[in-house]
């Protein structure tokens, strides 16, 4: 089995077949970013991921995008989140590994 690790020590710059296969089983889907020449890894964030990032959102809109990219980083070219130009292009995807199940609301 293959582990996460943590952002700060994480050095991966890709991950094989094996370990995206194992991760889509852990996390529940596994996502490609890339931009220009740079990538990176990440998977599906919990509702714990969530709220810390929305929590540090209400100082710095930028912090929800930084929270969630770092939470969920499996690997790749950390210039994503050191570079802006990179990092606003991967926050602009971030909406997209959300999954939501559709519902629906009735007056009763």
């Amino acid at each position: 089995m293959f582990k996460k690790i943590p952002y700060e020590k994480n050095d991966k710059k890709e991950l094989t077949d094996a370990e995206i296969e194992a991760f889509k089983k852990e996390f529940d889907g596994v996502y490609l970013i890339e931009v220009e020449d740079k990538k990176c890894y990440l998977h599906t964030p919990t509702r714990v991921m969530l709220d810390a990032a929305n929590a540090a959102s209400a100082k710095a809109r930028s912090k929800f995008s930084e929270i969630i990219i770092k939470s969920t980083w499996l690997a790749g070219d950390k210039e994503i989140l050191t570079d802006d130009a990179y990092f606003l292009a991967a926050a602009s995807t971030l909406d997209d590994i959300i999954e939501y199940k559709d519902a629906s609301l009735k007056k009763l």
